[in-house]
């Protein structure tokens, strides 16, 4: 990876950071789509099996069950990609990262995602998340499909006003209620993602939190993967947290707090934050290795 973005110039690092990223002709990289969603079956290609919601699979309390709903969620989806990879389909739902699943703890039935969750209990989600990720992700060498354990953190509603919402949440009733799981994805699972939420924790925006992202993440759970923006979270900074003043300071937040790669079309403005002397090369460099 190291070698392949060293090969780069900085506007092509710069595109690769988008979830729709383009090719690369010159060094035979293809376009790539990353987002996928495989929350109970493989979603939105086409003919799949459909398991029910996984509000539904977590009522089975059982992790066995978890972890074969994922492995048919990889197999189905690693055959379609196959399939779309002869036909020169690289479009949106048809890639082999599966931006699933959700272990946000539902604590209000009137949230709108309660369904995608596996509901309230802190220690069965992260048993069922772990489960469910080694299904979907294999344990050999080569990952059948590559997993993103979401939202970071403490998103639980309210929905209609996740863009400006602060979640305001002691450290304790973080790491008893809303981290076990996504620290269980990271260290147990291995999972190869972590998403962020749209809403603030404690004043930060999650998918511009160097408290969640760098001190938590990285340098306390040691994670090793790429983290990802939900979509189009990051003008969220700028246009409803009101954190920053504009697209240029939001995309340089979250790109220096540690966010890899942007659903959404804000890391577009990354050249301009780099002109104006907001990011470094260095900063872009590191998130394109992670990417790759």
């Amino acid at each position: 990876a190291e070698d392949l973005v060293s090969q780069m110039k900085l506007p092509e690092t710069i595109s690769q950071l988008r979830h729709d990223a383009p090719q690369i002709m010159r060094l035979n990289i293809p376009s790539y789509n990353w987002w996928n969603e495989g929350l109970h079956g493989s979603a939105r290609s086409g003919t799949a099996t459909v398991f029910p919601q996984a509000i539904g699979l977590a009522a089975s309390f059982d992790e066995q069950l978890l972890h074969r709903c994922g492995q048919v969620v990889s197999i189905e989806q690693r055959a379609k990609y196959n399939l779309y990879q002869k036909e020169g389909d690289r479009d949106i739902y048809k890639g082999l990262t599966v931006w699933s699943p959700n272990v946000n703890i539902a604590r209000d039935p009137r949230w709108g995602r309660t369904q995608e969750t596996y509901g309230e209990d802190p220690y069965l989600t992260s048993r069922l998340a772990v489960a469910f990720i080694k299904g979907l992700q294999g344990e050999q060498e080569v990952l059948r499909c590559a997993a993103c354990v979401k939202h970071l953190a403490a998103h639980s509603g309210p929905e209609p006003n996740r863009h400006s919402f602060n979640a305001v949440v002691s450290n304790k009733d973080l790491q008893e209620t809303y981290l076990p799981a996504f620290e269980a994805a990271v260290k147990e699972a291995k999972v190869d993602a972590v998403m962020g939420a749209y809403s603030a924790v404690n004043g930060e925006p999650c998918c511009g939190s160097p408290t969640l992202m760098r001190e938590l993440l990285r340098e306390t759970w040691l994670f090793k993967g790429m983290y990802i923006s939900d979509c189009w979270a990051i003008r969220d900074f700028h246009l409803g947290h009101k954190v920053t003043k504009n697209e240029e300071e939001s995309v340089a937040l979250a790109l220096k707090s540690g966010c890899d790669l942007n659903c959404g079309c804000e890391y577009g403005a990354l050249g301009r934050a780099y002109q104006k002397g907001l990011i470094t090369k260095e900063d872009i460099t590191q998130a394109t290795i992670r990417v790759f």
